[in-house]
């Protein structure tokens, strides 16, 4: 197998653990076996049968399958004989590339690395109307982790403090015979995340991808509590409005619902407003928050300082992402983004659809270097 058809393969594992999938180095591993020993014709079941391990990670898995890869839908592609699947991957070009006379044909699997590993990479500002479809299908299947915490309660564990409770129950089960030692440990839970979302003119061509990567974050991870609020010259919770599961009519109820589309922006402002409405009640205090943001300020810069440094005492961790941040020569320099970086603990790109699978792993607690 060519290396170029390894690095699509490794990109759909990726793929697939963020949204939700247990693809674990081992199974990943037997995954490029299987393909190896199958050939590329049967990559949908032998990622099926090697990366899949309880029956919820079928309906992800085939989520990825079909917005990675395309053409057949994976339904269809089910329903085949293994013997006659053909995997194919969705041209998202205006016009089809020709080979030139003396150029080589590529092998079937070096093949899969055109639209959908490039579209991962590309700036979403720069898409066409099919290439925004593309990326729509591979949004929906988006998984967004809190980063994990410890609780209060306690479960049983294999390890740690003896439960005396559980311990004397075993005991008398066996009828005072001795019994092994139950132990319990402090059971951990994602924290909550909060996404805030600027819908300002400045971010008008990635406003919409962004708002479906929340929409996805709300319904995609089991246990992981997501608030959403757009921001913009008002501040709106917009967490009703993502609660539909068809992506399609959350972005109609949402469109419906925010008042300020491609205004201007005042940062400081509704920062302030969310904290004094929000924040202090809960919502942020011990959350991840997320400000997905080109922070462009026409308010007061020392304003949203303040505001920033108040927001880093109650959340637990304060990331802004911006899809500016992957121009070159990109320097912080706008009066809003240079006073907020102080009270950031991760500084990250949002401009394509690789820039935020990295958001959603610097969210989950990954190293943001």
């Amino acid at each position: 197998m060519s290396g170029t058809a390894d690095g699509v393969f490794l990109a759909f594992a990726r793929a697939l653990r963020v949204a939700g999938v247990d693809a674990s180095a081992e199974r990943v591993h037997a995954f490029l076996r299987a393909v190896a020993e199958l050939g590329p014709a049967q990559v949908y079941w032998a990622g099926r049968l090697t990366l899949c391990g309880s029956h919820e990670d079928l309906e992800r898995y085939d989520q990825v399958f079909a917005a990675r890869f395309g053409g057949e839908s994976a339904e269809a592609v089910r329903r085949a004989a293994p013997s006659g699947q053909r995997l194919a991957v969705r041209d998202t070009q205006a016009e089809p590339r020709t080979r030139a006379p003396d150029e080589p044909a590529l092998p079937p699997s070096a093949a899969l690395a055109s639209a959908a590993e490039v579209l991962r990479h590309r700036d979403i500002a720069d898409l066409d109307a099919a290439e925004r479809a593309a990326l729509r299908r591979l949004l929906a299947a988006f998984a967004l982790h809190g980063q994990a915490r410890r609780t209060a309660r306690r479960r049983p564990a294999r390890r740690g403090a003896v439960d005396p409770h559980r311990t004397v129950r075993e005991l008398l089960r066996q009828g005072g015979e001795p019994a092994r030692l139950r132990h319990r440990a402090r059971a951990e839970r994602p924290r909550r995340v909060v996404l805030l979302v600027d819908v300002s003119g400045s971010m008008a061509p990635y406003a919409e991808a962004l708002l479906r990567f929340a929409h996805a974050a709300a319904h995609g991870a089991r246990g992981t509590r997501t608030d959403v609020f757009t921001i913009a010259t008002r501040l709106t919770r917009v967490t009703r409005e993502l609660s539909h599961r068809d992506p399609d009519l959350a972005m109609a109820a949402l469109a419906a619902a925010v008042p300020d589309w491609r205004g201007g922006t005042r940062l400081g402002e509704l920062l302030r407003e969310f904290l004094n409405r929000w924040g202090q009640r809960g919502t942020a205090r011990g959350a991840v928050v997320v400000v997905l943001s080109d922070g462009w300020e026409r308010g007061d810069p020392e304003l949203l300082a303040a505001q920033m440094r108040r927001l880093h005492r109650l959340a637990h961790r304060v990331i802004w992402a911006n899809p500016r941040k992957a121009r070159p020569g990109y320097a912080p320099l706008a009066a809003g983004m240079a006073a907020a970086l102080p009270s950031v603990d991760a500084f990250v790109q949002g401009h394509s659809l690789a820039a935020l699978e990295r958001l959603a792993a610097v969210v989950k607690g990954a190293d943001d270097a």
